[in-house]
């Protein structure tokens, strides 16, 4: 199945991931002004809450669907010559395929359930 973004369909996706990121964007920096992590164990288990996690990935997704839609329809308006034209598509859908296979290997590089490590303290003789 494939889903063709064009016409009503792209301004409305491009508008609705819009206002997705802004308000993600908007949540992340409140909650950092008003509830910092102290450590990093402390921030690592605030991103692997399962309702942030679904969070951030969906702005991941919302991001690419931004980008996407955008270059897609700004590109035919500056780059003019048909040599540079024809592989400027393929380039973009290469380089977001990219990310999204970076994106799907992140998940399983935080560990879960884990609390950071705290170095030994250093006893001093005096």
């Amino acid at each position: 199945m494939r889903i063709v973004l064009t016409g009503l369909r792209a301004w409305l996706v491009q508008r609705a991931s819009a206002i997705y990121l802004l308000l993600f964007i908007l949540f992340f920096i409140g909650h950092f002004l008003f509830d910092p992590p102290r450590d990093f164990g402390a921030w690592r288990d605030w991103v692997a809450q399962p309702w942030i996690g679904v969070a951030i990935l969906s702005a991941f997704v919302a991001l690419l669907l931004h980008a996407w839609v955008g270059l897609r329809d700004v590109m035919p308006d500056y780059i003019h010559p048909v040599g540079p034209r024809t592989p400027a598509p393929a380039l973009l859908r290469a380089t977001t395929s990219a990310d999204r296979l970076w994106k799907a290997q992140q998940p399983a590089r935080i560990p879960r359930g884990h609390r950071a490590r705290r170095a030994p303290e250093r006893r001093t003789n005096t």
